[in-house]
């Protein structure tokens, strides 16, 4: 049988959300369901509080009450947790389906909408967390604002980079990959396997997610640059789900996440800022 696109994404999200209602009956801790089932419970990019204090930082650079959008929020994960800082920011979601189809209540603030068409208005910051494989909406996001961030997921989404649109890449910092904290919970609590294997499935981690900062207005290069140096100066608090990153070797500014076999020289350590 052949679907189209809309009906085989809903036919997966049914299966995912049968398989959450397994899951709940023998998992180890609630916490481990935003890491296994993203799109449902969490997100693709592994954020921490560090990474929300970052975004809404750089937003009230440019603003003090900055206009906020989200683009391809979902569920809206990470938008509420900018909310609680910037109660007005907003999201934008193409499926309502994932809302309907579920009977889930879709928040006031998210917006069903067809970004690729045209935004209509101007925003202070336009967050882009995900771009699905074979989707590029990158032009309407470039044309309605002149500061952007954006993560890429390597080996799963579509790289959003914004250089060909006149934007400059003026600071990033890496987090870890969804795939590798899915892999690493996954083969601890809920695959039989020797600890002999284990430790060598742990040591052939090696993806990563990034976080690129990019602004069209130069003007706004030195200011976003202060910010973001305060930022990692002080001492974050953490939301409780981070605990299973730090239990799997993702703690901020370490370079664990890596295999022994690559080359870390290179390599920043996790959460990091760098600045282009």
């Amino acid at each position: 049988m052949i679907y189209n696109t809309k009906t085989y994404s809903t036919k997966k999200l049914y299966e995912a959300y049968n398989e959450l209602k397994k899951f709940r009956n023998f998992s180890v801790s609630p916490l481990h369901e935003r890491f296994i089932f993203p799109y449902i419970c969490g997100t693709y990019f592994g954020y921490r509080k560090i990474d929300v204090l970052r975004v809404v930082a750089i937003a009230k650079s440019i603003s003090p009450k900055p206009k906020y959008l989200d683009v391809g929020c979902g569920y809206g994960d990470f938008l509420d947790k900018i909310r609680q800082f910037i109660p007005d920011a907003i999201g934008i979601e193409k499926d309502g389906g994932i809302f309907y189809e579920f009977n889930r209540v879709k928040p006031d603030y998210i917006h069903i909408k067809d970004v690729s068409l045209d935004l209509n208005e101007k925003y202070d910051l336009v967050f882009v967390g995900w771009m699905d494989p074979g989707v590029d909406f990158r032009k309407a996001v470039a044309n309605s604002t002149d500061v952007i961030i954006t993560t890429l997921d390597q080996g799963i989404s579509l790289g959003a980079e914004f250089e060909e649109f006149g934007f400059r890449r003026i600071a990033w910092w890496r987090t870890p990959s969804w795939i590798d904290v899915n892999y690493q919970i996954m083969n601890k609590y809920y695959t039989k396997m020797s600890n002999e294997i284990y430790e060598y499935l742990f040591d052939l981690r090696g993806a990563h997610n990034l976080w690129y900062v990019y602004t069209k207005n130069l003007e706004y290069t030195d200011t976003i640059r202060d910010v973001l140096i305060h930022c990692q100066q002080k001492d974050q608090a953490k939301y409780v789900f981070e605990q299973v990153m730090d239990e799997f070797g993702f703690a901020c500014f370490e370079n664990s996440q890596f295999s022994k076999k690559i080359n870390e020289s290179n390599l920043s350590s996790l959460w990091k800022i760098e600045f282009g």
